[in-house]
């Protein structure tokens, strides 16, 4: 299929926010793999969410290349890391950054004072290194204290984040507002906390409204679709909490953002930890889907109740169980939701849902960024009439994610009424 331009629009920025998960993608924030991934040791990385150890110099390359296809199509590429340092800048942030690396209770009193002292002194770009790559044990000059003396020379006394690969985790664009999200394993748990730093002291997003928050129930944002506008499916399952699906629904509600939210239980397992893991929007009627386990998924769809149904306690209501596919369709006032499957066969299907082939990453209507490895898949997504912007990922896949899992849309076009 022949690609299609898109050149950056000219004039101002668009503004931020985005209402669904295929309108024409503007600006978009992303983290280029650094040194928290060369942190990664046989060790810790069952820990810290690794199904491998990757070479890092080819996940930097492959995510380059990643980036500069976005910056093709038009769409403004921000980085996390760029971002925070920038944040940083600000005394509140630095604090609040800083208290929140050392709240752990493996430090002891001794050690948390020196690391705090220690972290006040570094730059904004020195502290941004800390803060995502970590502090080992041996790197730490000058105090002697009990916790020093009896951990490993190379325990970590502040974990690293190689999990910042993937953006759209902690924090999701609903219309004009952002969910700093809550992640539900401990090895994530920082990530929410600077980005909520970003959202809240960066300039850029200075004044933007906000949902939810880490400080509530689980709610990771690949487990969150914007089916259409006004229309939210969000995964249940490995990370996500039916608690936190219900405040996440109130809030919506009550913020004007949408009117239903599909409560959708997933398997509780590694392959499908989240929602996007088995299916994701490729245009305003068109889902790619593993085909295992779509005759199977189930949604409830959950709306505001009328006055008359409310309690003091309870103002949502859930509907019965359905079939995605028929609760989605009716959910966003289409016939039909069409299903493009993942693979032609099981076995097939197995091995691309498991290497991300379901992950794609719309950048418009009918165009998606997928990994090119999922040969079938992707033929598969081209006889549905949708480009396919292929990207290498044999690195970057080994944290079990795709184009949409390293990338949080910032600004799309919102999709035209009718």
């Amino acid at each position: 299929m022949a690609a299609t331009a898109y050149p950056e629009a000219p004039g101002p920025r668009a503004p931020h926010g985005a209402d669904s998960e295929v309108g024409r993608l503007r600006t978009v924030v992303l983290h280029r793999p650094g040194a928290e991934l060369q942190r990664l040791t046989p060790r810790n990385n069952d820990r810290l969410l690794f199904d491998g150890i990757p070479w890092v110099a080819r996940a930097q390359e492959e995510h380059d290349a990643f980036a500069e296809a976005l910056r093709g199509r038009g769409v403004e590429v921000l980085h996390l890391t760029a971002l925070l340092t920038e944040a940083l800048a600000a005394e509140e942030a630095r604090e609040r950054a800083i208290t929140t690396a050392l709240d752990g209770r493996h430090l002891g009193d001794t050690l948390r004072a020196h690391l705090a002292a220690y972290l006040r002194d570094a730059s904004p770009e020195e502290l941004t290194t800390h803060l995502t790559a970590g502090i080992r044990n041996d790197e730490v000059r000058g105090v002697f204290g009990l916790v020093t003396s009896l951990l490993a020379h190379d325990d970590f006394l502040v974990d690293p984040l190689p999990n910042l690969l993937f953006t759209r985790d902690s924090s999701v664009w609903v219309r004009d507002r952002v969910a700093v999200t809550s992640l539900a394993m401990p090895a994530r748990a920082r990530e929410t906390q600077l980005t909520e730093l970003v959202y809240t002291h960066h300039p850029r997003f200075a004044g933007t409204p906000t949902v939810h928050g880490w400080q509530h129930e689980h709610v990771e944002g690949g487990d969150v679709l914007l089916l259409a506008p006004g229309v939210i499916a969000v995964g249940v399952g490995e990370r996500t909490t039916p608690a936190g699906v219900e405040r996440f629904a109130r809030q919506v509600f009550h913020a004007g953002l949408a009117t239903t939210v599909l409560a959708v239980p997933i398997a509780q397992e590694r392959a499908t930890m989240h929602l996007d893991t088995v299916c994701t929007m490729v245009d305003v009627d068109k889902i790619v889907m593993y085909p295992n386990i779509a005759d199977s998924l189930r949604a409830h769809a959950v709306t505001l109740a009328e006055p008359a149904e409310r309690e003091a306690d309870q103002v949502l209501h859930v509907g019965p169980p359905e079939p995605f596919m028929v609760a989605a369709a009716k959910a966003m006032g289409i016939d039909t939701l069409h299903r493009i499957d993942t693979g032609l066969d099981p076995v097939t299907a197995e091995r691309e849902q498991w290497d991300d082939g379901n992950n794609t990453l719309a950048i418009a209507p009918r165009v998606a960024v997928a990994y090119e490895r999922n040969v079938e898949t992707n033929d598969r997504l081209e006889a549905a009439g949708i480009e396919v912007v292929r990207i290498a990922g044999s690195e970057l896949g080994s944290g079990r994610g795709g184009p949409r899992c390293m990338s949080c849309p910032v600004a799309r076009d919102p999709l035209p009424l009718g």
